[in-house]
């Protein structure tokens, strides 16, 4: 069997198996193909908000309960991959951006402001941002929408987003979209996104997968960017430190 064979038989193997019929994905085969990073990739992190991380592996009903705003087992499962994703990333002198939010100013859902909004829409200071990574304050839900991230993406001469963060069904989703939209390759790292609704989640990255982006593993991500981009002096040095 060869590779390309080979890649296209795992084009389903997702999390969204055991919620899609297979009727459904018969129907989809169409949109088959080889997954992959294109030309020169960048990082984003999406909404990475102190207040959708739990203190620990509670239920959702628990962490909702202690944070309306919280995302619950998900994210909290999604934050070893999610600072996987980061370092690999840095390692190969990927840019990483991250998307804030200004709670006078943003309304990307129709969730109320809350008083306890300026510490929840803190970034989580576990993932960034490190020196010299971009920060692009959003008022929507995508973070292209009103914002000068394309312009950046365009000098920096990105041609493949990948994208980490929260929620898979909300801003993760709008952004994938509009990426797409503005002509990106779009990345979307399975283990590195979470939603509270874990068939929201599924079935949002269904479609991403088939539509709009390149749903990877978090395995697939690094393999693929270790094959996108040469090893430098600082990447070598970098994963040296690791081991």
């Amino acid at each position: 069997m060869s590779s390309t064979t080979e890649a296209l038989d795992a084009f389903e193997d997702h999390c969204w198996r055991d919620v899609v019929p297979a009727e459904t994905l018969e129907v989809y085969r169409a949109y088959r193909r080889e997954t992959r990073i294109v030309g020169r990739p960048a990082v984003l992190a999406v909404d990475l908000f102190s207040g959708v991380f739990p203190d620990g592996p509670v239920s959702l009903a628990e962490a909702v309960a202690r944070n309306p705003r919280s995302c619950g087992p998900a994210a909290w499962a999604a934050r070893a991959p999610i600072a996987a994703l980061l370092d690999h990333a840095r390692s190969r002198d990927v840019p990483v951006l991250f998307s804030t939010q200004d709670p006078e100013t943003s309304r990307a859902t129709h969730r109320p402001p809350s008083s306890r909004d300026a510490a929840d829409l803190a970034l989580d200071p576990a993932f960034g941002p490190r020196s010299g990574e971009l920060l692009v304050p959003k008022r929507r839900a995508s973070v292209f929408f009103e914002t000068g991230l394309a312009e950046h993406l365009t000098r920096l001469r990105i041609d493949t987003l990948v994208l980490s963060g929260e929620t898979t069904s909300g801003c993760v989703r709008a952004t994938a979209v509009d990426a797409y939209s503005h002509g990106l390759h779009v990345v979307v790292v399975e283990e590195a996104v979470f939603d509270r609704s874990p068939l929201s989640h599924k079935v949002s990255l269904f479609d991403l997968h088939h539509k709009y982006a390149d749903v990877m593993t978090l395995a697939q991500f690094e393999e693929a960017l270790d094959a996108a981009l040469p090893s430098t002096p600082a990447s070598q040095a970098h994963r040296s430190a690791q081991h």
